[in-house]
């Protein structure tokens, strides 16, 4: 073996042997900054949400009475599907936060395949849910307004409008806010990673103002 060829040879074996088996700066996860921001807004939310549960529970502590005679008047079962119905939204938001992860917009298969839906489907489903639980909240200001209770009536018509008012417009908030990721998923010439983030960001807004409701539902309905 000539020496250029022995000196070539060494230099093969020398850098084989101690090439590093792991990068020497290995890549860190970071968070996605969309998802850390919509959790912060989320928190300050959760803030304002439970402001309103203080003021609810210091009107009742000094009205005991009146609190007696007007939750008499709330109709419990119609409530309780109602409540029902905006529980169930979450669990078909969340499907369609699976299939926006598995980057599949739409169905693959038939109407009635629910194995083959696809992001748009089961968000479309969870709008209506939430429509309809905004139309039951609806028909039961306008069943208590008859039992005269209303705004501007006394403390608790004024602490029952104000906490269930202002869950209700987050409500809306969310069932336009899956109007938008419906049309975005519908407009993007392809389905990636941008549009499932904003998939699974709205995912946690709704499902936050669903355990906001379960919490206003039995402080209201169940702890009178």
């Amino acid at each position: 073996m000539g020496s250029e060829a022995f000196y070539r040879h060494n230099v093969y074996v020398t850098t084989a042997t101690h090439a590093p088996s792991t990068p020497a700066h290995p890549t860190l996860n970071r968070p996605n900054m969309v998802s850390v921001g919509t959790v912060v807004w989320l928190s300050s939310e959760l803030m304002f949400f439970a402001g309103l549960f203080a003021m609810y529970f210091t009107l009742r502590s000094t009205t005991g009475g009146l609190w007696a005679e007007e939750t008499a008047k709330l109709n419990f079962p119609f409530a309780l599907v109602n409540t029902l119905i905006l529980v169930s939204s979450s669990f078909s938001c969340q499907m369609g936060v699976f299939t926006a992860e598995n980057l599949r917009p739409r169905r693959t298969g038939r109407l009635f395949q629910f194995s083959k839906w696809g992001m748009t489907e089961w968000f479309l489903l969870t709008f209506v849910l939430g429509s309809i639980f905004v139309a039951g909240q609806t028909t039961e200001y306008a069943m208590l307004t008859s039992e005269y209770v209303t705004l501007n009536s006394n403390a608790y018509g004024s602490a029952f409008y104000i906490t269930t008012g202002f869950h209700g417009l987050h409500v809306i908030g969310g069932l336009i806010a899956f109007l938008l990721i419906i049309g975005r998923a519908y407009a993007a010439k392809k389905f990636g990673h941008f549009e499932a983030t904003s998939a699974i960001v709205t995912s946690y807004y709704w499902h936050f103002v669903d355990v906001v409701w379960i919490g206003l539902f039995l402080v209201i309905y169940v702890l009178k």
